[in-house]
């Protein structure tokens, strides 16, 4: 998991070097001025030597100086170290996104991705910018203190020696028990940016329904777990500063006690006891900050475990990058074609699928809701793996073929029409980045888009807004239409793409698919059998199995579900 994660620091491996480096001169500044200032008191101001005393507080400022340097080069490279690591992480788990099929996507829920695409990279960052720090910094320091230390008086030592398995309890105690409580909180987060998310792609409906105040309790019971998982994970966590202050002054007084006794004695001397205070306040301090540094480690530890979930998730489909194979044609074929979302046999989503489709060929297909229609045209491109059976295009496995170069080949409007933030021409060149405006002009115009675009007062210029706000969703499926079209694809797919036009509409684009794609495989799925009665041949689907092929006479003749569909759609439109 470590390498996995910290593998990403690349570029910035130079400023994280650094950063411990200037640590160091940073320490052996710090180490030193006590020593100075223990000099100034019992050689300089006892003795009122006061040419000595100002030398050496001149030493002693340069020497803060120095520090102050080097502690600020030390905070920008950890900074520039941390977020660059940062921005490399996130690069790397967003590649790594789009490398997933759909089988990996659904592992993860889009929320999930979003908080570790954010919160937990967050605390990663943090985690490592301190790490990169303290790690350095806090054993170096209570080494040298504590030399220091025992150095000026070893048996005036032996009390802070007394506080260090106390503080190693507690912290011990607190990682115990904090990092499944951790883990539970960002799982919180993950539930109430799902909330969020659905709330506001759906807001639409909220609003329609008037479910504002349903909504309202719904997000305030998520904050309220957020908040509750949140309490009891810091609740542990709080208690580390107090009982290292309770640690840290404590050992003070006893010092100062015992010391003050041995400086009455003549044991110890002022300036001695006055940098062994400062000696045993650094240690202390790094004790605290070991102890924070174990601590803010358990924090990160569940979030890297959910980056490393994301970066270690291996593609459920395999890309043939090396494969130089093109498809002949747009044949398509299955050949005992089973799948299961769930890689079980015995919950299959298709059953057996045996069919052949010719280059060239207008495909319609009909089906009731949970037929698995849109289940099996998803193995054409292979955003799905068949479980079993062999899927073929152009003449070849699809598994021959290299990702770009199978999906370069099928164009697929999706059930669910998605345009991105941008204008309509940034939208439509998806599909092609290279059309130019007449390829674009006629791709709009097959799909019936270019009327209401240029209806528009900036035209194909005209701003969409985040997932395509600012068009109907009839007007949405055929940009959606036009932006497969630009393609030029030996097969398109148009899955259930046309629900949201009217009739006419409808009618418009399949006379212009069979005038500008009579060359191109077309398979349609639809709810209407307007949409595909005049196709080459309907495939009736029922229950993940063909039941029926044939062409809308015959199916009227042999297929009692087509019948059925068509009477009671027909009944409808009568009434």
């Amino acid at each position: 998991m470590y390498r996995t994660i910290f593998s990403n620091v690349g570029q910035y491996r130079k400023q994280a070097i650094l950063t411990p480096i200037t640590i160091i001169g940073e320490v052996i500044m710090e180490v030193t001025i006590p020593l100075v200032m223990a000099h100034i008191i019992d050689d300089g101001v006892s003795r009122g030597r006061i040419g000595y005393v100002a030398g050496l507080g001149g030493l002693m400022v340069v020497m803060a100086l120095f520090s102050l340097a080097f502690g600020a080069l030390a905070g920008r490279f950890s900074a520039v170290a941390g977020m660059g690591f940062a921005k490399n992480l996130r690069s790397a788990m967003f590649r790594k996104v789009q490398s997933f099929s759909f089988a990996n996507v659904d592992k993860f829920s889009t929320a999930s991705l979003t908080t570790r695409l954010t919160t937990d990279v967050t605390n990663i960052q943090n985690a490592f910018m301190m790490f990169i720090r303290m790690a350095f910094r806090s054993p170096i320091m209570l080494i040298c203190a504590t030399i220091m230390a025992v150095r000026t008086n070893a048996r005036l030592s032996l009390v802070f020696l007394a506080a260090i398995p106390l503080l190693g309890g507690a912290v011990f105690f607190i990682i115990s028990k904090a990092h499944p409580r951790f883990r539970k909180m960002l799982t919180q987060y993950d539930d109430m940016n799902a909330k969020v998310q659905e709330n506001l792609i759906g807001i639409r409906v909220v609003k329609a329904f008037a479910r504002e105040d349903y909504e309202k309790k719904r997000f305030k019971d998520n904050t309220d777990s957020v908040r509750r998982a949140q309490f009891m994970a810091e609740k542990l966590v709080i208690l580390t500063m107090p009982i290292m202050q309770l640690v840290m002054y404590g050992s003070i007084v006893a010092i100062m006690w015992f010391g003050g006794n041995m400086a009455v004695d003549g044991d110890i001397k002022t300036g001695e006891l006055s940098s062994f205070i400062m000696y045993v306040s650094q240690i202390l301090i790094s004790l605290m900050m070991l102890s924070m540094l174990f601590i803010m480690f358990v924090i990160s530890r569940a979030s890297m475990q959910r980056v490393a979930e994301v970066l270690e998730e291996e593609p459920s489909i395999k890309d043939n990058e090396t494969a130089e194979t093109m498809p002949q044609d747009g044949s398509i074929s299955f050949r005992n074609v089973s799948f299961s979302y769930y890689n079980d046999m015995a919950n299959l989503a298709l059953d057996h699928i045996d069919l052949d489709i010719r280059s060239g060929e207008t495909i319609g297909i009909i089906g009731g809701t949970g037929s698995s229609k849109s289940t099996l045209v998803q193995l054409i491109p292979r955003l799905y793996e068949a479980t079993e059976g062999t899927v073929t295009v152009g003449g070849h496995d699809v598994k021959e073929y290299s990702l770009d170069t199978l999906r370069s080949q099928v164009a697929m409007v999706l059930q669910k029409n998605v345009l991105f933030s941008g204008t309509i021409r940034d939208n439509l060149r998806w599909g092609n980045e290279k059309a130019t405006d007449e390829e674009i002009i006629a791709a709009c115009k097959s799909a019936c888009a270019h009327d209401f675009v240029v209806s528009f007062p900036d035209g194909y210029d005209t701003d969409l807004g985040q997932g395509g706000v600012n068009v109907s969703g009839g007007q949405k499926q055929r940009l959606c239409i036009a932006r497969a079209l630009l393609k030029k694809p030996r097969i398109i797919i148009l899955d259930d793409s046309t629900s949201a036009v009217d009739t006419a509409t409808d009618s418009s684009i399949r006379a212009a698919f069979r005038r500008d794609l009579a060359d191109t495989t077309t398979i349609i799925i639809a709810q209407r059998i307007t949409s595909v009665m005049d196709a080459d041949r309907i495939i009736v689907m029922d229950n993940g199995k063909i039941t029926d092929i044939g062409t809308h006479d015959e199916l009227m003749q042999k297929s009692s579900i087509y019948r059925e569909v068509y009477d009671s759609q027909q009944k409808g439109a009568d009434e």
